[in-house]
């Protein structure tokens, strides 16, 4: 088990599916929580998990960098975003802008909130959930939400190389097939072809307690082979 107790974490999108598992794991290795989220989904994960505060903030809303910058944590893990399945041919402006808000737009507030506390104590870690299709740079029925998980990478790859001097540091963690939610079984995914999120929480965790000599920038996660 990872020993996270000297952490404070905060974790975004909470009461998610790999949100919850997230969570189980950092209490279990002692970590210290901020919790980020919305609505119901936020209050569950309250309820079940202990937390040095909890916001309930709209992450597309670029007032929530200041409440954010009130906080100090020592690393941000961005779970917020969002698929949308659209042809190519009939994707509206309006898709466009879902995809980059909520894939996008809400990492970008939450490192501008987040960075310059990190930046002061010259130590931080910003840990972004990509896609496989993003790993692919492909994917059909999903060129917008593969376009907005590339830019995600993208940008926590290069904050990386532009802040690694100054201490902090970008990891992807790329689920290459889809996450066994409740929602993808609704849709009729199979679980036998799905990822486990305690897997991919028990990922997040090994990453988080690198040296800064083996820090891992980017990581890939399949899913078994169904046979």
């Amino acid at each position: 088990m990872a020993n996270l107790g000297s952490s404070t974490v905060m974790l975004t999108g909470a009461g998610g599916a790999l949100a919850t598992a997230i969570a189980q794991e950092l209490e279990d290795a002692g970590a210290q929580m901020v919790l980020v989220g919305r609505g119901d989904d936020l209050q569950r994960a309250a309820d079940r998990f202990p937390a040095t505060e909890v916001l309930d903030l709209d992450l597309t809303d670029a007032g929530s960098v200041d409440v954010l910058k009130k906080v100090k944590v020592d690393t941000l893990i961005h779970t917020v975003g969002a698929f949308r399945a659209q042809d190519v041919q009939k994707a509206s402006e309006e898709d466009y802008q879902a995809m980059f808000d909520l894939n996008m737009l809400t990492l970008f507030h939450a490192v501008q909130g987040v960075l310059p506390g990190m930046l002061r104590q010259k130590d931080g870690i910003i840990l972004g959930i990509s896609a496989g299709q993003a790993a692919q740079l492909s994917g059909p029925k999903a060129a917008l939400y593969t376009a907005s998980k590339a830019a995600l990478s993208a940008y926590i790859l290069s904050l990386h190389d532009e802040l690694k001097a100054r201490g902090v540091r970008g990891c992807v963690l790329y689920p290459m097939g889809a996450i066994d939610t409740p929602q993808n079984r609704d849709e009729g995914m199979k679980w036998e072809t799905m990822i486990d999120p305690r897997g991919l929480a028990k990922t997040v965790a090994h990453l988080l307690t690198r040296p800064d000599r083996a820090h891992v920038t980017e990581i890939k996660v399949y899913p078994d082979e169904a046979e």
